[in-house]
Parts: structure tokens; sequence; C-alpha cells
């Protein structure tokens, strides 16, 4: 909350984080605006967790979500049958399923992405130049200082992440996926 007689100054960096992040988030949801098939936060998840590890099995695609196998499986029914992922049969492991992204399910992250960095770009181009560095500088150091307290690339299912750096067509500030990362929406 801003506190009063600061000129909008935040209290503490954490507050004024956590209020980025609710900006974050309300523009992160444009990226749904326009993407066909819509999809759920859940689902979303989902294929982000598959993109990170393709080929991930139904049991560890449950355990990186947080959900039981049931769910996921229903999960997966819902995404094969809007034509988003595929699964089959393990080569060399018979009782185990892979699940892939399908090129529709890879498009549909690509176009996710590409109005996300629009919706950044503009409010990043609205920044004075050495803004936008002490924010590229400061995330940077956030990123490092979450490194340490989650080895693992961050906490378990409830990361913030949405794509490798190298699918983003623009610098936006956003971190990169670690396979057991999986945002809550993107």
């Amino acid at each position: 909350m801003p506190r009063p007689g600061r000129s909008g100054a935040y209290e503490d960096p954490a507050a004024a984080l956590a209020a980025a992040a609710e900006l974050l988030a309300v523009l992160h949801a444009r990226g749904q605006d326009g993407v066909t098939p819509a999809v759920s936060p859940s689902q979303l998840r989902a294929l982000l967790a598959v993109e990170a590890a393709e080929g991930v099995n139904l049991r560890t695609l449950g355990e990186v979500l947080g959900s039981r196998p049931p769910s996921v499986t229903r999960l997966c029914d819902r995404l094969e049958a809007m034509g988003l992922l595929t699964r089959s049969p393990h080569p060399s492991r018979r009782r185990e399923v892979e699940v892939r992204l399908t090129p529709q399910g890879r498009t549909l992250l690509d176009e996710r992405r590409a109005i996300r960095v629009r919706e950044l770009s503009a409010v990043l181009g609205r920044m004075a130049p050495g803004a936008v560095e002490a924010l590229m500088t400061g995330l940077a150091a956030f990123r490092e200082a979450a490194a340490g307290l989650y080895p693992a690339g961050g906490p378990p299912a409830a990361a913030e992440a949405s794509a490798s750096p190298a699918r983003e067509p623009s610098p936006a500030p956003e971190p990169s996926t670690a396979p057991a990362q999986v945002p809550d929406s993107a």
C-alpha cells in the first residue's frame, strides 16, 4: 500500500513487489485475449510444464502441478481433446505414458507470449531508459536471490515463469522456466 505523505513510495520493497506482481498478473492475463482455444489457468500450467519437460510422464506431470493422478488424467483428456497435447506409450517402459505438445499447443503458447510481450513492451516504452535498466538489474538480482532460496529453480508448483528466454521475441522482464517450475497463470 502507498504510505501517505511519501508520494506513492512503498513502505517496504516486498509491498512494492507485491503491487507490481498484481499489475503483472493483469497484464499477463491479457495474453489470453484473442488466443483460441481459450484455456484455463490450470490447463495453461500443464501446457507450460509439458513444454518445459517434453515427453514428461503423467506421474511427474502430476508432481510438478501438485495434482493427484485422476485430476492429471482428466486435465490431459481435455487438453488432448482440444488438440493441444498428445499422450503416447513410452518407447521402452510399457506402463508409462509420455505427454507432448502438439504443433497447435506450441502455437497457442507462442501466441500468448507474443501478446504478453506486446503488453509489457507498451508499459516499458513509457519508462525512462534508466528506469528500464534499473528494473532489469533488479530483476536479475531478484532471480539470483530466489535461486539461492529455491535451488531447484523455484518454489514447487508456484513459481512465476513463462518461457525460456530463447523463445521470447523481446527482452520483457520475465524469469526463465526450469522443468520443475510451473506458473499459476501465464
